[in-house]
């Protein structure tokens, strides 16, 4: 399994963000990432509108789902066969949006084992990886923009005013996580228990609020800056999608 994932999405990923590098990045292996996961995303957008509008359809359904649940509390056969029923009559499947998220979570684990290999390597790229069209630039330019060391992850011990362009960086991937949760649970409908409490998936929403950007902060602190670059661009064209896929067809009210 893990040669077939090597051969059929890490080595590709790979020799994309280096042929990307050569040949569109003015030598700014920064812009090589955004360009990337820019590539990334828009092949997938497919995959990801149609988990974006499986969890518009089961947000519009959480008022109907609830009612369910509540009538037949007591009995959970029939409760699972109305729910059953519920999902038929609207067309939906609860399960519809699982396969997209786990085909971008592969994508996601792919150009993560990517930029963290070649950061790992001091940006010398591993002309074993290369297909042989793929030129080898050898030491690749770890500066983004000139000013944030992609290589290099936060040192407190160290922090002096030529971080702050990282620090900025690492706070904006973890701001664009926060707002693309809130997005997702604006349009969530209050649900709560007969004990007149919030049930347990919105619990669970609005403490991935929060657990969300701290999983952010801690990747931009401990990993290398190119890793954080990739979760700003890939999180914000996430935000764009969501934002144009909601206003093309609103939830209805």
């Amino acid at each position: 399994m893990s040669s077939i994932f090597n051969e059929i999405i890490y080595k590709p990923l790979y020799n994309l963000l280096i042929f990307t590098y050569n040949t569109a990045s003015f030598r700014d292996f920064g812009i090589a990432i955004v360009l990337v996961t820019l590539a990334i995303k828009f092949i997938l957008i497919p995959l990801s509108k149609k988990q974006i509008e499986s969890q518009k359809k089961m947000q519009e359904l959480q008022p109907k789902i609830k009612a369910v649940q509540e009538k037949h509390k007591n009995n959970k056969e029939k409760q699972s066969r109305a729910l059953i029923d519920l999902y038929k009559e609207n067309k939906t499947n609860p399960l519809s949006g699982c396969l997209p998220m786990i085909i971008q979570l592969i994508f996601l684990i792919a150009i993560y084992r990517v930029l963290f290999n070649i950061a790992s390597a001091n940006l010398i790229v591993n002309p074993d990886s290369l297909y042989a069209f793929v030129r080898n630039p050898g030491q690749i330019n770890k500066m983004f923009l000139g000013i944030i060391d992609l290589s290099a992850a936060l040192n407190y011990g160290s922090l002096t005013i030529k971080s702050i362009p990282h620090i900025l960086l690492v706070l904006l991937a973890a701001a664009s996580q926060y707002y693309q949760t809130k997005m997702l649970m604006a349009k969530q409908a209050v649900n709560k228990t007969s004990a007149g409490q919030e049930d347990f998936a919105q619990i669970m929403s609005k403490q991935m609020l929060y657990l969300g950007p701290i999983l952010t902060l801690f990747i931009g602190i401990k990993f290398p800056a190119g890793l954080a670059l990739y979760w700003l661009v890939s999180t914000v064209f996430m935000i764009a999608q969501q934002y144009y896929v909601e206003k093309k067809a609103p939830l209805n009210p």
